[in-house]
């Protein structure tokens, strides 16, 4: 068995990302171990202190799919999601847009504000 990096690399490391978790620490710490980032990523998850940095959408919001969307609308409108399954063909921006405009009319509701009510008028 071949050791990459001995006790003081990894403890100098740990110490290093710990301060300040970030892809520049990784990529610093690679040129000057003469190592891959990788090999980096690799040991730094092993010892348990790597932090898998989080995806943000172009907008910075938590990525969110089109599925979950209608769910949350189909909660909104107590109904099962999949009676408006065919939404998630649907833009995200528009389903976003009905999430948004539905959330505030329940919201609004709770809070006994005037006008804000959402009427059925039909058959399920």
């Amino acid at each position: 068995m071949s050791v990459n990096y001995t006790e003081e690399q990894v403890q100098y490391m740990i110490d290093l990302y710990v301060a300040t978790p970030t892809r520049d620490t990784v990529e610093i710490l690679s040129k000057e171990m003469n190592k891959s980032v990788k090999s980096i990523i690799g040991k730094l998850s092993r010892e348990g202190v790597y932090l898998k940095t989080v995806y943000k959408t172009k907008t910075g919001e938590d990525p969110i799919t089109k599925k979950e969307i209608v769910a949350d609308i189909a909660s909104i409108l107590d109904i099962p999601s999949e009676w408006i399954a065919g939404l998630e063909k649907s833009p995200k921006k528009d389903l976003k847009n009905l999430y948004n405009r539905l959330y505030e009319f329940e919201y609004n509701a709770e809070e006994g504000l005037d006008g804000y009510q959402i009427v059925y008028k039909g058959e399920y």
